[in-house]
């Protein structure tokens, strides 16, 4: 049994503010044990639950966030930026049986703690043939086309109401609770892990790889705060306005559907004037 970790850090034990998850800042340094500490305690419970083999893959910011030497030494890591697949980077292989998207957060103009979807800012809404979308729901189809289900899902108590829409097999973990977008009712690191741990135990019950979905095809709409940026968004072969402040493009696939996901919010992203926006 092989496993997937699909690891961010917003919906980490602890983090509440973005200067928790900003690389560099004194904030980040002291909240890489706690995200550490729960993405640990997921392969913890997976192993004891029967699996062969844990693949951590990064899915913060620069990708290069946890905490290597803390992590149980029968884990592999798969760190750094420019992946294929992005946050779940891994699962195209064949060998994957299930997926656990551990640090996870509600989508752009939805609360949550740190809500948004792939950039801090800019983006104010995505939608996926007309449904809200965070990035567990995209991942979610993701990992679906290669048969893979989703497994357990942790973050703050809304990301897991929010897991019930796009995997509602998965077993969850809430390590917060949601007060507003930078505040929070946490749970103690020692507390989280025992929690993730055990279900990461009984959610590896549920690896078992499934015939793959094809969904498609896929509509993907995005709202930006400013009219330019969705102009920007244009770009990219295939994305053409929908709005003032919308782009939206279409794809038969969600791997491709992804890719031009992440081509879209790299060119967004280089748009983004310091003051302005």
């Amino acid at each position: 049994m092989k496993i997937l970790i699909s690891a961010d850090m917003e919906g980490a034990t602890g983090v509440t503010w973005p200067a928790d998850v900003l690389p560099g800042t004194p904030q980040w340094e002291r909240c890489r044990p706690l995200f550490t500490s729960d993405v640990n305690a997921a392969a913890l419970g997976f192993y004891d639950g029967g699996a062969d083999q844990v693949l951590v893959n990064e899915a913060h910011w620069t990708m290069r966030n946890l905490l290597l030497e803390q992590l149980d030494e029968r884990v592999e890591m798969l760190t750094g930026r420019h992946k294929s697949l992005s946050m779940v980077e891994g699962v195209q292989h064949g060998d994957v049986d299930g997926v656990a998207f551990v640090g996870y957060h509600t989508g752009a103009g939805a609360e949550g703690v740190l809500a948004h979807t792939y950039l801090a800012n800019s983006i104010t809404g995505v939608w996926l043939n007309g449904v809200r979308a965070g990035e567990g729901l995209l991942n979610a189809h993701v990992v679906a086309e290669f048969g893979v289900p989703v497994i357990l899902v942790t973050g703050d108590d809304l990301t897991c109401a929010d897991a019930a829409g796009y995997a509602p097999g998965a077993v969850t973990v809430a390590v917060k609770d949601h007060v507003s977008r930078y505040a929070a009712v946490c749970r103690t690191p020692a507390r989280t892990a025992a929690d993730i741990r055990a279900a990461a135990k009984e959610a590896a019950a549920l690896a078992v790889r499934r015939e793959p979905v094809r969904g498609g095809p896929f509509t993907v709409e995005l709202e930006f705060d400013a009219e330019h940026l969705a102009m920007a968004a244009t770009v990219v072969p295939g994305v053409e306005r929908s709005g003032e402040r919308r782009a939206a493009y279409s794809s038969g696939t969600m791997y491709e559907g992804i890719r031009t996901f992440k081509a879209v919010t790299t060119v967004v992203s280089a748009a983004v004037e310091e003051q302005y926006g």
